[in-house]
């Protein structure tokens, strides 16, 4: 469904922009009609400097450090060009390019949950590089896209009984942004969910609300406003001590979850990302090797 959508409005903006350069030459300005064009295209790079503006001036009195503005134009930069290639290609055209990987009994298999506004070809290259491991995993596609987080509890159920029932073993959960609270809620709402688990790991998810979540007006981006009754009860009905085996990793360059500290967890292995706004953090080489460091059968000692 995401896909659909996601093609439908690269088609929209393929064909204003078509209108717009022969409305130039039609007009005799060909050339003014080309650097409209091409602000079309470019717009959304203005969306989020605009949520980097933003992160910048809610960070208040959040301890984490905070970024340089030249740490923030490098990043903001970074993301203009990670988000392009995730939205306008790989989840667009791509969502089936890279078929989950087969488990085998003994072996731990990865369940990627992915975030608002994505599908699982976010994950194309983590699922390569499981391809090449011959790691087991599963890659969901939560839908519908705007829903409540509740229905997409199922589908984290069935990846997760997919790869016990494959590799005998309980996978690790690799949770990007709103995958994270899908996570904890699946656990909530899953009897022995801990058992099922070997270990969970966030990346920018906003466990404490993200204040973007408040210019939105979709169901789940409610969930992810900061204080709501949504996220308070999923954190009353979590057990003491489940946070202790969950990794989250979080960023003063988030430009989607912020403040900061609102992508970590009390008790949890938090982790910080330097310089690497949200969507690129799902690539960053510490998250990979944090990963690989927990797929061993037998965890490694602290």
């Amino acid at each position: 469904m995401l896909a659909r959508l996601q093609r439908r409005l690269l088609t929209g903006l393929a064909f204003a922009m078509l209108l717009v350069i022969t409305a130039g030459v039609a007009l005799g300005h060909a050339i003014v009609g080309v650097l409209v064009a091409l602000g079309l295209a470019s717009s959304f790079t203005i969306l989020l400097a605009i949520e980097f503006v933003l992160m910048a001036v809610v960070h208040a009195d959040d301890p984490t450090p905070r970024a340089s503005l030249l740490t923030l134009i490098r990043a903001w930069w970074t993301e203009c060009v990670v988000a392009c290639w995730v939205f306008n290609w790989q989840q667009p055209f791509r969502e089936h390019t890279h078929a989950d990987v087969l488990g085998r009994p003994g072996v731990r298999g990865i369940v990627f949950v992915h975030g608002y506004l994505c599908n699982r070809a976010i994950w194309n290259p983590w699922l390569a590089q499981c391809a090449r491991l011959r790691v087991p995993c599963v890659a969901v596609s939560l839908e519908p896209v705007f829903s409540d987080l509740k229905p997409y509890a199922a589908q984290v159920e069935r990846a997760i009984a997919r790869l016990e029932h494959q590799t005998g073993l309980a996978p690790l959960l690799v949770c990007h942004s709103m995958g994270g609270l899908v996570a904890r809620a699946w656990m909530v709402g899953t009897p022995g969910a801990d058992a099922r688990v070997h270990r969970t790991i966030t990346i920018g998810s906003p466990h404490g609300g993200t204040w973007l979540a408040r210019l939105s007006r979709t169901v789940n981006a409610h969930h992810m406003r900061p204080a709501n009754d949504w996220l308070r009860g999923l954190a009353a009905n979590e057990p003491a001590g489940r946070y202790e085996r969950f990794t989250c990793f979080f960023g003063h360059a988030d430009n989607i979850v912020f403040p900061p500290l609102s992508a970590t967890l009390p008790g949890a292995d938090n982790r910080h990302l330097a310089a690497t706004p949200h969507v690129a953090m799902a690539f960053h080489p510490a998250v990979m090797a944090e990963v690989l460091r927990w797929l061993p059968a037998q965890p490694p000692r602290s």
